[in-house]
């Protein structure tokens, strides 16, 4: 079901809402900057997110192919959302972190369903033979 989630970084300098179906599921990823981060998180469309606070409050990275648009808090570092294009997913997403939703529970959160994908073999459509670490 379609909700609006409200979520932050962890110093609030940094605050979103999201209209997210999470009933849709959402995904973990075996890249080299997904593992580091350990990022779990649910994909929606641009006009679906809304920044609430001053950009300023942000610095991104990006890197490889420039398709992917890292942000994160300059203040505590947190990655709370993302954004990109790739053609193959439908094009304009953002991306949106799970752990950074401030009305889940925890019990919400574990009964979410997950998709593991395989980005470290760029073979995103299939889960990697190992996930437990994901």
């Amino acid at each position: 079901m379609l909700k609006t989630h409200h979520g932050s970084c962890h110093c609030g300098a940094v605050k979103f809402e999201a209209d997210i179906d999470l009933d849709a599921g959402t995904g973990k990823c075996n890249c080299s900057i997904c593992t580091k981060k350990r990022n779990w998180s649910a994909q929606i469309k641009p006009d679906a997110f809304r920044l609430l606070t001053d950009p300023a409050a942000l610095e991104e990275y990006v890197f490889g192919s420039g398709s992917a648009h890292h942000v994160f808090c300059k203040t505590c570092g947190v990655s709370s959302f993302g954004h990109g294009y790739v053609e193959e997913i439908g094009g304009a997403y953002y991306s949106v972190s799970i752990a950074c939703l401030d009305d889940l529970t925890p019990a919400e959160m574990a009964a979410l369903p997950v998709q593991h994908m395989d980005g470290a073999a760029n073979n995103w459509w299939n889960a990697p033979e190992v996930i437990s670490h994901m």
